[in-house]
């Protein structure tokens, strides 16, 4: 399975064009809630990428370490740490700090998947670095990390209009709203796909929509 995700990215894009990453190893974070009561509710669309990647490179996620679940898979040369962290949500920075740590790794090996409020289910934008934005999750990573130079890949989870935030993201998606989740999901791994074999831009240019993101990873107006 893991030859076949290479392929793939590879048939993307012409390889003489590419960089290959500086780092033989790549953490990859979903941002989600733990527990049964959390599963697939929007603030879980992280959890659900990961998932599906998993499923991708045929390799489970079920190790525990660094206070998350962690699996791990080959692209290529390049070894995929999959993680998902089981504290809650603004406590997620402690397990990606800790296996960043653990592999030696910086910033620019790093891709957390995440849910999104601004943006319209389905919607996917990638950036290289940037604010948490207002997401509690990724300023615990920030924070940790001592960084905001990482690469993120928001989920849109649709705005919550007149409904409490907070009760919002903890809804599941409706009926209506599956069909964009699934092709978001399966979109989403394939640009981690491509960011892990090449790097941030090359994901950025495939993925994102036109005129949503500068060349330098931040937001254009």
């Amino acid at each position: 399975m893991a030859d076949m995700a290479s392929n793939l990215c590879n048939d993307l894009f012409d390889g003489s064009a590419l960089s290959k990453p500086k780092s033989h190893v790549r953490l990859i974070v979903g941002l989600g809630n733990p527990g049964p009561q959390y599963d697939r509710t929007r603030h879980n669309v992280g959890f659900m990428v990961l998932d599906a990647l998993a499923e991708r490179l045929g390799v489970s996620i079920g190790r525990k370490a660094f206070n998350a679940l962690t699996g791990d898979g080959m692209l290529g040369d390049v070894k995929l740490i999959l993680l998902k962290p089981q504290q809650y949500m603004n406590r997620s920075g402690h397990a990606v700090a800790t296996a960043a740590g653990f592999y030696k790794l910086t910033g620019q090996d790093v891709m957390v998947a995440l849910d999104d409020l601004a943006l319209p289910v389905g919607q996917l934008r990638i950036r290289a670095k940037g604010s948490a934005g207002g997401h509690k999750g990724l300023k615990d990573i920030i924070a940790r990390l001592r960084t905001d130079t990482f690469a993120r890949l928001r989920v849109g989870i649709g705005d919550s209009g007149r409904l409490d935030a907070a009760d919002y993201v903890l809804s599941r998606f409706g009926d209506e709203e599956q069909a964009a989740v699934r092709q978001a999901v399966e979109k989403s791994v394939e640009a981690i796909l491509c960011w892990a074999q090449h790097d941030v831009e090359t994901a950025m240019n495939r993925y994102n929509s036109r005129g949503a993101e500068a060349p330098d990873g931040t937001e254009q107006k």
